[in-house]
């Protein structure tokens, strides 16, 4: 049974700041909404200079701030000083959040939404990100949570923020289980990444090819394999004893990938058995297959 005391570095009575920054089209406003959803104040767009303000009239309220370099008098150094200041100064516990993502995705995002960069008004979109990008390059070094929201959905962003700024003391560490396909690159989220494309490959049967690891054909197939319980097994009595471990010393959630060679069979069965034992064991888990769409696309 997994199980875990709650972290003695908590201190989730204690009011919280976290300032959002990042990339624009990365998604700092999925990030705002999240934390808005686990109790705290959002205001987006906030100057620097305004910082102090609002954390003297609000010091016993959590807040979370939208920064980046369309925020007027923008100057990365100084909020990177501004937000040390506070950590030191300051009652309430500070937090850093930056998100990224590639370039293309995001030059692909503003070509969907048809909205113009902020700072690529009369140049390519491209140029924007890249000038934004050496702005904000100096906060990157300094921050508490990093999110690559290149391969994420908003959901999975959201999931990560409110794991890392939720009130612990109110839930268990919050554990995820993807499926991915290496060919696909690896998930940037996880904590831990499991490799089964050893096991044998539904892929190469023609009656199985369409299908996925979510249907009883391919999973009766994979369990012909005698290497698919042995893993089941050996991956069970790892992380057993060490999932209370990383709960105990206050980690909030633990993402789990296993990848095959496309993430459609194998990887997909076995995240399947691990949400069977997972609740077997009265712990809830979310599941993602990461290239599941990509195949219905």
């Amino acid at each position: 049974m997994i199980s875990g005391a709650p972290s003695p570095h908590s201190n989730d009575s204690q009011p919280r700041f976290v300032v959002v920054t990042g990339m624009s089209g990365a998604g700092k406003s999925v990030a705002l909404q999240a934390l808005e959803d686990v109790g705290f104040e959002t205001v987006d767009n906030l100057p620097v200079a305004l910082i102090n303000a609002i954390v003297t009239a609000h010091e016993d309220h959590s807040i979370a701030i939208g920064i980046d370099a369309r925020t007027r008098d923008f100057n990365a150094t100084e909020l990177l000083s501004v937000v040390e200041k506070l950590r030191q100064q300051s009652n309430m516990k500070v937090g850093l959040v930056f998100v990224d993502a590639d370039t293309d995705v995001l030059v692909q995002r503003y070509t969907e939404t048809r909205r113009p960069h902020p700072m690529a008004t009369e140049r390519p979109i491209a140029d924007g990100i890249e000038m934004e990008r050496r702005l904000l390059a100096p906060m990157r070094s300094g921050v508490d949570l990093l999110v690559d929201t290149t391969k994420l959905a908003p959901a999975d962003l959201k999931r990560i923020v409110q794991g890392h700024f939720g009130n612990s003391s109110r839930r268990r560490m919050q554990i995820f289980l993807m499926s991915f396909g290496f060919r696909n690159g690896l998930p940037r989220d996880a904590d831990q990444v499991l490799d089964v494309r050893f096991l044998k490959n539904p892929h190469y049967e023609p009656t199985l090819r369409p299908l996925t690891g979510q249907d009883s054909a391919v999973g009766s197939y994979i369990e012909q394999d005698p290497a698919a319980a042995l893993f089941l097994d050996r991956t069970i009595a790892l992380l057993e004893p060490l999932l209370p471990l990383y709960e105990r010393e206050g980690k909030s959630y633990f993402t789990l990938a296993i990848g095959c060679t496309g993430g459609q069979h194998r990887s997909v069965y076995m995240v399947e058995r691990l949400k069977l034992w997972f609740n077997k064991q009265g712990v809830p888990v979310d599941v993602r297959h990461r290239d599941i769409p990509r195949l219905q696309a």
